[in-house]
């Protein structure tokens, strides 16, 4: 009898449909991907999705749905049943920085979507062509000041954390630099190896492997701290520049309303998940490192990336109707 007792308070506590999706997932769960196949975002989440499918039971398929800065697959996950069957691997930065970005969302950033798991934070890289008369951020910064608006960055497309990240070193640094926004990473690290612009803030695949080549030359990260995946490399905070902190975050949302119980049962998943051996091993090939997060947690630090980017956004000048 005190067994039952437990169970009727059990689904009390998590009500009605917590009962409902007691077996959940009984079928295959989508991960949708906001952007081209080939990115960071993609190779992490096929990553992931191969391990979380053995914690869930369920295949867990990777969708890409490109276009529109990720909006697009913002507004399909907004748009799908809240049952947990519809995920979202979202570049967390970008989902910030698109609040400020866009003159109208065709959804609200926070309110509208169940913030399930944070699972990754990657780097920058600020790299240069060998070429380039700069071996350190320092020395880059007195390049660029030397003549004011000769220089020129590239990045992967207006109001990406790319072109954010170049932003920053010209608003603490005071330098006059020309942007040049190029379709996408791939022809952004193009542009860099070409010696078409003067430098690029990478992310971090192309630019470590390009630097071990002798093909590109790293002067520093943007995380707060040295990444395993280069440790030789300095941070923007030791080159002389306190403030300079940026990272891209990855983590999955799904629609708005979702089950208490079956947000913790992902959790929970992509938990360990991202701890697992075989996703470290992924991880530090990428320069990432493992995120584990409350859904709570998660979706507090993205109402605080939302508040820090929103004026660098403003300040870029960037603006998409």
């Amino acid at each position: 009898m005190w067994i039952v007792r437990l169970l009727v308070v059990a689904c009390a506590a998590y009500g009605g449909p917590a009962f409902a999706q007691s077996d959940y997932p009984s079928k295959p769960v989508r991960m949708v991907v906001g952007f081209a196949a080939g990115g960071i975002s993609d190779v992490l989440g096929r990553a992931v999705a191969i391990t979380l499918s053995r914690q869930l039971g369920q295949q867990v398929i990777v969708e890409n749905k490109p276009g529109a800065g990720t909006t697009i697959a913002g507004d399909f996950i907004v748009k799908s049943p809240p049952d947990g069957y519809n995920l979202w691997l979202q570049d967390i930065t970008t989902h910030a920085i698109n609040t400020a970005l866009y003159a109208k969302l065709p959804y609200d950033s926070v309110r509208d979507f169940t913030y399930v798991a944070m699972i990754a934070s990657t780097p920058l890289m600020l790299v240069v062509h060998p070429a380039t008369p700069a071996h350190d951020v320092r020395e880059l910064i007195a390049l660029l000041k030397s003549a004011p608006g000769r220089y020129s960055y590239g990045s992967s497309g207006n109001g990406t954390i790319v072109h954010l990240s170049a932003e920053m070193l010209k608003q603490a640094s005071g330098v006059d630099v020309l942007h040049v926004p190029y379709k996408g990473s791939n022809p952004a690290t193009q542009a860099i190896l070409g010696g078409e612009v003067t430098f690029v803030f990478s992310t971090m695949p192309p630019a470590v492997s390009n630097a071990r080549a002798g093909k590109l030359r790293a002067l520093a990260v943007t995380t707060p701290k040295r990444v395993a995946a280069a440790p030789e490399v300095p941070t923007m905070i030791e080159a002389g520049l306190p403030d300079f902190d940026i990272v891209l975050y990855s983590g999955v949302l799904g629609p708005k309303g979702m089950d208490r119980a079956v947000v913790r049962r992902l959790n929970s998943a992509f938990a360990a998940t991202v701890q697992s051996p075989e996703i470290q091993k992924v991880y530090e090939q990428l320069g990432a490192e493992a995120i584990v997060m409350t859904p709570e947690e998660f979706e507090a630090a993205t109402v605080r990336e939302i508040a820090k980017l929103a004026p660098i956004v403003k300040a870029s000048g960037a603006r998409l109707d």
